[in-house]
């Protein structure tokens, strides 16, 4: 019986192609939640990042899985934390520099970033974001940082990655990736909020669509990728739904039984 839902919020729950949360999804939501079942939203993005895409006001979530697993909060209790260790992130900031290539290093509640150049500028304006006023970062860096977003080809990440200690990557655009520890991802973070409920993996669902949902979605019981998620990511969830813009979301707790199609068209 499913009675956790973990969401991803780019591309799964919010559409970058019509700038919102499809009607059908937000009815979805507040059916399910009527069922008992919570709702958390499991995103990359740290808790400022989730507040100004305007999600939080219309979604009103149980929790939030941030920064790719590496800070959990359940309504406003912050119950789990995981910062990337400060040598690592010295030491990215010096490849950022070498390398010439934008770096935003994201704590709890803000980030910060050390130079825009054209791919920064792209790649927020692909999914709707802004970023920060530039500052140049100190060495060594004395703010506690979660993860790292590098704003550079796969030739640069082959270069740096190798040289962070217990680090991996997770491409998210041709020009930007998130760098975190080897082992922080969002079933680290989904596992911490089921230890906190007294849950387990098999009650909970999760849904999501890109490379940094791979490990969510092997991790939960139930598992959903939207019809307009990587192929890599389609052979490893439960089920396929439609593309997001194609009311999948929805969709899916439909197809799981969790809603009637009535509550929502």
């Amino acid at each position: 019986m499913i009675k956790y839902l973990f969401t991803d919020i780019d591309g799964t729950l919010f559409s970058h192609t019509k700038h919102k949360v499809p009607e059908s999804a937000l009815k979805a939501i507040q059916a399910v939640k009527k069922k008992g079942i919570r709702v958390f939203l499991s995103s990359g993005r740290n808790f400022y990042l989730i507040r100004k895409t305007g999600i939080l006001d219309i979604v009103h979530p149980d929790g939030l899985v941030m920064m790719n697993g590496a800070a959990v909060a359940i309504g406003d209790t912050l119950i789990y934390k995981y910062p990337i260790p400060r040598d690592v992130v010295d030491a990215m900031i010096m490849f950022s520099y070498r390398l010439k290539f934008g770096l935003t290093l994201i704590e709890e509640k803000e980030g910060h970033i050390n130079f825009i150049d054209d791919r920064v500028i792209d790649a927020h304006a692909k999914y709707g974001t802004r970023f920060p006023q530039p500052r140049k970062f100190p060495i060594p860096y004395d703010r506690t940082v979660y993860q790292m977003i590098a704003f550079c080809d796969s030739f640069d990440e082959a270069l740096f990655l190798p040289h962070l200690h217990n680090c991996k990557a997770a491409r998210w655009d041709e020009f930007a990736v998130d760098i975190m520890p080897k082992d922080s991802d969002k079933a680290k973070g989904i596992a911490a909020a089921l230890e906190c409920l007294n849950g387990s993996k098999e009650e909970a669902l999760s849904i999501g669509d890109g490379t940094n949902d791979k490990e969510m979605l092997q991790y939960t019981g139930t598992s959903v990728a939207m019809g307009n998620a990587s192929e890599e990511i389609k052979k490893i969830a439960t089920f396929i739904t439609d593309d997001i813009d194609e009311d999948g979301w929805a969709k899916a707790l439909i197809h799981f039984g969790l809603i009637e199609e009535k509550d929502v068209f």
